[in-house]
């Protein structure tokens, strides 16, 4: 006779959890205010932190800031969805603040003929999903691009001017992003 005890039920549910698929990398389509794609910036967890490829056309020239933001949605045109900096710790803003800095907080970055490429690293970050400074929390986050530079310390915002790009970080999207990685020719292969 065969019984399903609660120790059963009770492992069957821990190893199902445990089996439960971790993200370490996705990528992060940027819109414009206009809603035209300007590329992606790949986030990837890392023993560091959190990394950010960024690779990007269609942005003012000059120095623009470039945060993390509480909530996964991006409306345009001025992106307010977003809501204000990514700051679980409830700390000062600013890199260069000595109480500071958000975890959201990031370096600037140059874009020169329209493009943006660089490598930023926020180390007060990880996309693990259980932690309190995670960037796939139940609301999500965003990464969010000003076309002025954050100087670093003014509150709340670095005085780094308007909203104008925006990409969401959500448990959806990092799914869509794992999904794009296996090719239609390397799925027939298996």
């Amino acid at each position: 006779m065969k019984h399903i005890t609660f120790f059963s039920i009770v492992f069957l549910f821990v190893l199902t959890g445990c089996m439960e698929k971790e993200i370490t990398k996705m990528d992060v389509e940027m819109f414009n205010t206009s809603g035209d794609s300007l590329g992606t910036i790949k986030v990837s967890e890392q023993s560091e932190g959190v990394e950010l490829d960024v690779m990007l056309e269609g942005l003012p020239d000059g120095e623009l800031g470039i945060h993390i933001h509480e909530k996964g949605t991006c409306e345009a045109p001025e992106f307010k969805s977003a809501g204000n900096h990514f700051n679980p710790d409830e700390k000062q803003h600013g890199l260069l603040h000595p109480e500071g800095a958000h975890a959201g907080d990031l370096p600037n970055i140059i874009s020169e003929n329209g493009k943006a490429e660089a490598t930023l690293m926020a180390p007060q970050l990880t996309l693990k999903a259980d932690k309190k400074n995670s960037l796939l929390r139940q609301e999500g986050t965003s990464i969010v691009i000003t076309d002025g530079k954050d100087d670093g310390m003014t509150q709340p915002a670095g005085n780094s001017g308007q909203r104008i790009a925006c990409g969401e970080i959500t448990e959806k999207e990092a799914e869509r992003s794992d999904k794009k990685e296996v090719k239609p020719e390397e799925e027939e292969q298996k």
